[in-house]
């Protein structure tokens, strides 16, 4: 294989490690924050139908304010996985099978 085409394989192959990794951190973030909520969300009357007390409404911001730095802790380590993705050489495996044809 020439070093073009070589080239354009391992680029691809980066892009492609990038986007799983992406994928997985943001699974991660979100899975995380979803279940802080499923937990701990009656705190601030997650599911609630009535008005919202002060304690809740306090509540909801102090969760607000958290979800907002896990998200943005995330985001960070994600462009430094993306940078450190960039110091290798990256060669995807990808998947190859044959299948044998019978003839009747």
């Amino acid at each position: 294989m020439n070093n073009g085409k070589r080239d354009i394989l391992d680029e691809r192959s980066r892009n492609r490690l990038k986007k799983e990794i992406r994928k997985k951190i943001q699974t991660t973030m979100i899975g995380s924050l979803s279940s802080i909520e499923k937990y701990f969300g009656f705190l601030w009357g997650e599911d609630s139908d009535y008005e919202l007390t002060k304690d809740q409404i306090r509540m909801r911001d102090i969760f607000e304010e958290l979800r907002t730095e896990i998200l943005d802790k995330g985001n960070i380590q994600l462009r430094n996985a993306d940078a450190e993705i960039e110091s290798y050489d990256v060669t995807w495996k990808n998947y190859h099978i044959n299948l044998p044809i019978r003839r009747y």
